[in-house]
């Protein structure tokens, strides 16, 4: 690995949001907050990354006060007294270190994970959690007030604790992405709708209500993707004049940053029209809003991550591909996730040119907060 990784390490700046390199820290369920509260061991997990040059570490997920917002039984809360109190030792933590950070507002809607089930009905648009396959409740117009209200409160939290940003979770399958999807969204009122930019109402509501809760400087960043858990190959956006309908509105309604997930960075999102090496979701997603933009997916390893978090390993690679990317600003940062997982030091190894440290992916990193 001999590729200069100088543009990695450049400061970002972007309105109230000041970070010393590009390199963030993607959101990465562990499901290890005992009762939803995160503890002294979640503090250090990230503090850890946040004192060997991570610019931005973004949580992992972590539900709103809604009453099945998670699909895990230790997913941590924002929201309530005691995971507030356990945020902010999180935060200072990561702040005493050097770093900044936001935590990643969650609901996971009517997916699955395991055999655990939550006390009350999940809930999602239409009462489905895959294209014709039921699962929970329908949201009511209540339901959906009282959901819109919740990401705000919880958004205005994280300000008021002191996280640099925060991040919605619109994305993979969830319940955001759930009304995003018609194959999971068949509502016939104003929440539902043919096209994706009618979907995108919900989005567009929540986005308006944290950008009125946390006020007018404070960073929201937004996940999304095209592919979701429930189906690898799916798109939201078949071309750019779908995807600007998609997500030009949520940059007018308030987000900042679109932190765009998909399974290989490198891959370009609309090969027809641009060829084998066209621009990448991010890069898409950047060149239609204007906004800067996040990209994510398989940074500096081997294996594809929905292998690994399945059991299978993965070797460090080259990051060639993501230095040329970025060097022509294609996006303007890049979320590493298994790899941070595995080696906290990751990004110092990168920033001393000592690449031939770098760990690959072993499952075992998923078993404890190193």
């Amino acid at each position: 690995m001999s590729e200069k990784t100088d543009i990695l390490f450049r400061p970002f700046n972007h309105g109230s949001l000041h970070l010393g390199n590009r390199i963030v820290m993607a959101p990465m369920t562990r499901n290890m907050a005992p009762q939803g509260i995160p503890g002294a061991p979640n503090a250090a997990y990230y503090a850890r990354r946040a004192a060997r040059d991570v610019g931005l570490i973004l949580s992992e997920g972590t539900v709103i006060d809604r009453p099945a917002s998670r699909n895990q039984p230790h997913i941590p809360f924002f929201h309530g007294p005691d995971a507030l109190t356990g945020w902010k030792r999180v935060i200072d933590a990561v702040h005493a270190a050097g770093g900044k950070m936001g935590p990643q507002i969650w609901h996971t809607g009517s997916t699955r994970s395991g055999d655990w089930e939550p006390a009350a009905p999940v809930e999602s648009p239409s009462g489905l959690v895959g294209p014709g396959e039921p699962r929970g409740v329908a949201m009511s117009e209540e339901d959906i007030a009282a959901t819109i209200a919740a990401f705000a409160h919880a958004a205005k939290s994280a300000r008021d604790l002191g996280f640099d940003v925060v991040e919605l979770h619109g994305a993979h399958g969830y319940l955001i992405d759930q009304f995003f999807w018609e194959g999971t969204n068949l509502r016939e009122d104003g929440w539902g709708g043919v096209s994706l930019s009618e979907r995108a109402r919900f989005a567009v509501e929540v986005v308006k209500a944290v950008r009125a809760a946390v006020g007018p400087h404070f960073p929201i960043l937004m996940r999304v993707s095209q592919w979701k858990q429930q189906d690898y190959g799916a798109k939201l956006a078949t071309d750019p004049q779908e995807m600007e309908a998609w997500l030009a509105p949520l940059v007018e309604a308030g987000v900042d940053i679109l932190h765009c997930s998909q399974r290989r960075f490198w891959e370009p999102e609309f090969p027809q029209i641009d060829g084998e090496h066209g621009l990448n979701f991010a890069g898409w997603a950047k060149k239609l809003t204007g906004a800067p933009t996040i990209s994510v997916g398989s940074v500096g390893l081997s294996g594809e991550f929905l292998a690994a978090f399945g059991g299978e390993s993965s070797q460090a690679t080259p990051l060639d591909l993501l230095v040329r990317r970025m060097e022509a600003e294609e996006f303007d940062l890049i979320a590493v996730g298994r790899a941070l997982l595995a080696d906290p030091d990751w990004a110092s190894k990168v920033k001393r040119g000592a690449s031939h440290e770098l760990q690959g992916f072993r499952p075992k990193a998923l078993s404890d907060l190193a």
